[in-house]
């Protein structure tokens, strides 16, 4: 499936993609602070691509007019997720390159996916998630709508084998519609 937006094309990464997903997830401002380690060389993000993004509802953000990827967005539906999700739940997760931070791309293309939750998939609520001290994350999902809902404290991190606070937002159905 392929999203479109005024700026933006949210489409499914593709095994070619593999040298620009790397150009942006080599970036140690990029991954840690999504809760990924930062990609080693080209092939690590062609195995990325293969085992993690290939999956349903996860698109390369794309600016309209060029055909390569930027940053990243996926929604995971019900148990797909990393939370423990009802069938008609999703939770969004995503990252953008840093020279495009700032510009509002991903409240853009989170609003898109929201919408396609919303009305094509039929979810009655979205979830998102960020970790301490990722302040635009949180940004991103304030312009968007989103409300704190509670704060998970040491949770084992098994990617970054680490230790995190991840504060979970959500958005109703209903609040998306009435922001329309």
């Amino acid at each position: 499936m392929i999203l479109k937006t005024d700026r933006l094309i949210l489409r499914p990464w593709k095994d070619e993609d593999a040298q620009q997903l790397y150009k942006y997830a080599k970036d140690p401002n990029v991954g840690p602070i999504a809760g990924w380690p930062i990609h080693t060389d080209v092939e690590n993000s062609r195995q990325i691509i293969k085992d993690v993004l290939s999956v349903n509802e996860t698109y390369a953000v794309v600016l309209k007019g060029k055909d390569l990827p930027i940053g990243s967005i996926g929604l995971m539906i019900g148990e797909k997720s990393n939370m423990a999700l009802r069938n008609d739940e999703g939770e969004i997760g995503y990252w953008i390159g840093v020279p495009y931070w700032g510009q509002g791309l991903i409240p853009e293309a989170v609003n898109e996916l929201m919408r396609h939750g919303f009305e094509e998939l039929g979810l009655k609520v979205i979830w998102c998630g960020y970790f301490d001290g990722n302040e635009k994350s949180w940004r991103v999902q304030e312009k968007c709508g989103f409300q704190y809902h509670h704060t998970e404290k040491n949770i084992e991190w098994n990617l970054m084998n680490d230790i995190r606070t991840e504060h979970i937002t959500c958005i109703t159905k209903e609040e998306w519609y009435s922001r329309l």
